[in-house]
């Protein structure tokens, strides 16, 4: 039935108002939007699934298809989770987003059901002088925030951080956050769209109206201190074989490596499912040397666990995710 197959996936695009163009002048992605500010690359999200690019399933969502694959698809691994656990976008930054912050699992089901939402990000571009916000420059107290908030100041205490391509933002639930202008990243997060908007610089959204904000809900999930985690990759690049490996982040939901395929070896086990997402260049999807998929910047490739070897050979970055 094909569903043991590596299978392309086509991204679902977001047209929000800080969006810029480079999803689709240089990522390949598709959309009629004059904007392209999200590619939700590997999606099982009701706002925005993916759907199989090409084959016998081509067209078909992804939560569809792996409704028809079984559990197996997904791995042993992803059983501890109730749904689908993991959301990969690009996001392109043309302008800058709101100041926003979101929550944990537990605070998601008792406001309507789901995942919180953690999330890594990984710079694959930016402006020079970009920055960002990454949570507090200082430890402050909620009324102190509280206070900041209702009177426009809240930037003075935000701890800004200048960004450069291959920086790492691991963000947990609970800390605030705002990707800058001028940035371009791949988000890998829980299987979430909880976002609650604290600060939007007064601008209004595509209606002409101010966008809304979640002040009740940030000040009950955002932890007011500064980040637990420097803003760097959690290992060092390392040589394996023909490629080079760099852990970027792992936690109970997710592993992502930054990879640099040349001729990359990997192998998917019964444990999870595979997520592969060109970053720059070209390469073959190879198994026991013949070719299966041809891959270029801006495409996902969904592997299913149980897959076993295969080989990603070219000149092309990586992004390889599990759970």
């Amino acid at each position: 039935m094909g569903f043991t197959q590596p299978q392309l996936l086509k991204a679902a695009c977001k047209d929000y108002i800080w969006g810029g163009t480079r999803l689709r002048t240089e990522f390949n992605q598709k959309s009629d939007a004059p904007k392209i500010a999200e590619s939700w690359l590997l999606s099982c999200h009701p706002d925005g699934p993916s759907t199989i690019a090409e084959g016998p399933y081509a067209g078909t969502p992804l939560p569809e298809y792996l409704r028809l694959a079984g559990t197996d698809a997904l791995g042993a691994d992803c059983r501890k989770f109730p749904d689908f656990p993991l959301l990969i976008k690009l996001i392109d930054a043309k302008d800058r987003l709101s100041i926003q912050v979101h929550p944990d699992d537990a605070y998601a089901a008792a406001h309507g059901g789901g995942f919180g939402k953690t999330e890594m990000w990984y710079v694959v571009d930016c402006e020079p002088g970009a920055g960002l916000y990454y949570g507090f420059s200082r430890a402050i107290g909620k009324e102190e925030f509280r206070r900041r908030i209702a009177d426009n100041t809240l930037e003075e205490v935000l701890n800004r951080v200048p960004v450069h391509p291959g920086d790492v933002f691991f963000i947990t639930a609970g800390t605030l956050h705002a990707i800058g202008a001028g940035i371009l990243i791949a988000e890998i997060q829980q299987n979430s769209n909880y976002t609650y908007r604290i600060y939007d610089y007064g601008r209004l959204g595509n209606d002409g109206k101010p966008r809304p904000l979640h002040i009740r809900q940030a000040l009950d999930v955002t932890r007011t201190a500064p980040p637990e985690k420097p803003a760097r990759p959690e290992g060092m690049r390392e040589s394996i074989g023909g490629s080079l490996r760099q852990l970027l982040a792992r936690c109970d939901i997710f592993t992502v490596y930054w990879l640099q395929a040349g001729e990359a070896k990997l192998t998917a086990d019964e444990k999870s499912f595979h997520s592969l997402i060109c970053l720059d260049g070209d390469a073959l999807f190879l198994r026991s040397g013949q070719p299966v998929l041809s891959i270029r910047k801006g495409d996902s490739v969904f592997v299913p666990a149980g897959y076993g070897d295969y080989v990603v050979k070219g000149d092309c970055r990586l992004l390889w995710t599990f759970v």
